[in-house]
């Protein structure tokens, strides 16, 4: 990747994440697009070349997130068992950036109780499920490749996406939860899922 292209990729980052962790601090309606650049040190101009809406830029993080992913799936060893290779890309895709860890650490409880608020706006939940169809079908064509299947004629694909999207989801809410290790989380639900979801023991 080209410098100019590592450059726009850090400045979508910057203006998603702080587009989320202005409207976890103050609310969807109390937070203007305007805001959001100035946090990301840029221009208003500048968001609109990259978000059409403030909704659109919270649900981005995910669905580059997962763009990632699947880039990351492709450079796997080829010989590296799948759910194997799920699970590293995921947690590759994880680790926060310079624009995360730049800001102060919020407080868990007041964070997890932001997030909720912000993902019952309307906007963000249209929003959310249009990112959420295509990060799936990005991850799908990479599982494709991997596995030599074809995302047009069979469902094996989709359903390893729609499995490992699912289990993401679980593994962030588990650890917005509690605040345990994400990366432990992520572990967990994809060893469940790679071994069929047995029932606990206990």
């Amino acid at each position: 990747m080209g410098l100019r292209e590592q450059k726009k990729q850090a400045t979508r980052a910057a203006l998603s994440w702080a587009a989320i962790r202005l409207i976890v601090e103050r609310g969807y309606d109390k937070v203007l697009v305007e805001d959001i650049a100035a946090a990301a040190g840029v221009s208003p101009r500048t968001f609109n070349n990259y978000f059409g809406s403030k909704a659109e830029a919270v649900a981005s993080r995910h669905l580059d997130r997962i763009h990632r992913m699947a880039d990351a799936l492709r450079e796997r060893p080829a010989g590296e068992p799948l759910w194997d290779a799920l699970t590293e890309a995921m947690i590759e895709q994880h680790r926060p950036g310079p624009e995360v860890t730049s800001q102060p650490r919020p407080d868990r409880e007041a964070w997890t109780a932001g997030l909720r608020l912000m993902f019952e706006a309307p906007a963000i939940q249209a929003e959310t499920l249009r990112a959420g169809a295509q990060a799936q079908d990005a991850l799908a064509a990479a599982i494709a490749d991997r596995t030599g299947t074809d995302t047009g004629k069979e469902m094996y694909p989709h359903l390893v996406a729609a499995t490992v999207l699912a289990a993401q989801n679980v593994a962030n809410s588990a650890f917005m939860a509690t605040g345990r290790s994400l990366e432990d989380f992520i572990r967990d639900a994809m060893r469940q899922v790679s071994e069929g979801l047995p029932p606990p023991t206990h």
